[in-house]
């Protein structure tokens, strides 16, 4: 699965560099096309020499050639890959990817990447153990990247421990792997809201919830790591999504969203109305500050925003599917039946707020899918990412 793929091997200052002569080699015969970026410290356990024969390529260190000033662009490096392969990857250097250091080659290359980066550690066992390095990787986890767990067996202290590099094998097994799994979701196209939306009270203020919109950007994640083609109507939101390929188009109010939806279902096969709309906005917003000073205390007239799952639902075809969202506090499941029928929807996901470890602003979320023939699946609390799954298999099997 690896023939003509074009890999990044990133190699970083570790006694295991010596490692990655192997899987250089071993990526190089499975057919795929290797460049290498180095940093400074790495080249004092491997030569570039050594790298560049097998590759075939000039090993990149710096951001250019010292004696011609040849430029080499991170951004055209990461849209060239179809992968980042980090090995090994020390304690410095995952801190600086975690956290957006890009003082050298290799981490400017890993920020400007548009490929899946898979990162496989190599540090000592009380480095690999402490907090800071457990947090730096659980934000290199969050943001989307692999990481390639280290292994357990002596280090360079000859201490015994986690913390060796997987071996080249494996680290190519799990390209392989990754490059071979199933798209059930190829050629299809997804249509996903997310987030809140805003509608102003004058230029300062607006009416808005609390949403921030990780349920709906985890789907679009989820199903474009199957293969669809995922756009992202979304409100204002301070995220983003871990798969590359998902495209989001920012909008602020109900009606903004409304009119991008109507634009773009027709061409979509599937439609997920994640983002929490509002129902009403302002009748008439004022163009200026509203200022405490003034004597009358401001009354707001409110007027019905545009129902965006119900339009889709009375405008769809045989062929394209409607998934609707339902945030309830009370009579949850009678009222989610009833949004499923009144806006023609194929599915609903039943949220409550009943649940601390659910609704706005968790990492955690607990649901109910209800389908067009009144089955309902209870889910206990996941992660979002796993609630995501369970919202795009059933969506599949629709």
């Amino acid at each position: 699965m690896l023939s003509g793929k074009h890999i990044i091997l990133g190699i970083t200052g570790g006694i295991a560099a010596y490692k990655s002569v192997t899987l250089l080699r071993l990526l190089v015969k499975r057919g795929a096309e290797v460049q290498v970026v180095i940093t400074p410290s790495g080249k004092e356990f491997i030569t570039p020499v050594t790298l560049s024969a097998l590759s075939g390529k000039p090993v990149i260190c710096d951001f250019f050639t010292a004696n011609t000033g040849e430029w080499h662009s991170h951004v055209d490096l990461g849209l060239w890959a179809d992968a980042m392969v980090i090995a090994p990857a020390t304690a410095c250097t995952i801190a600086k990817m975690a956290h957006g250091v890009a003082d050298n080659m290799l981490v400017t290359t890993y920020l400007s990447a548009k490929a899946p980066v898979f990162v496989a550690p190599a540090m000592d066992l009380d480095m690999m153990a402490h907090p800071s390095t457990t947090a730096n990787i659980s934000l290199l986890r969050s943001y989307g990247n692999h990481i390639i767990e280290p292994a357990a067996g002596e280090l360079a202290s000859h201490l015994i421990g986690k913390g060796r590099m997987e071996e080249p094998e494996e680290i190519v097994r799990v390209l392989d792997e990754f490059f071979s799994r199933p798209m059930p979701l190829a050629g299809k196209k997804m249509l996903i809201t997310a987030g809140p939306t805003y509608e102003r009270i004058d230029p300062v203020r607006f009416i808005g919830n609390f949403s921030t919109g990780k349920m709906g950007y985890a789907i679009a994640d989820a199903a474009a790591a199957l293969g669809a083609e995922v756009t992202v109507v979304s409100g204002p939101v301070s995220i983003k999504p871990t798969q590359p390929s998902v495209k989001v188009i920012d909008v602020e109010s109900a009606r903004e969203m409304h009119a991008k939806c109507i634009e773009l279902f027709p061409g979509s096969d599937i439609a997920v109305m994640c983002a929490a709309v509002a129902d009403y906005t302002p009748a008439n917003p004022a163009t200026t500050k509203i200022k405490r000073e003034h004597s009358d205390i401001p009354v707001i007239e409110l007027v019905k925003n545009p129902d965006i799952a119900a339009a889709l639902g009375a405008i769809k075809k045989p062929d394209q599917k409607v998934v609707g969202f339902a945030l309830e506090t009370d009579n949850e499941e009678q009222n989610a039946r009833e949004k499923l029928q009144r806006k023609h929807l194929d599915m609903i996901v039943l949220n409550s707020l009943r649940d601390p470890k659910a609704g706005f602003g968790t990492d955690t979320n607990k649901v109910t899918l209800i389908d067009c023939a009144g089955n309902a699946t209870h889910f206990p609390v996941k992660s979002k990412q796993e609630v995501a799954m369970d919202i795009i298999n059933a969506i599949m099997d629709l």
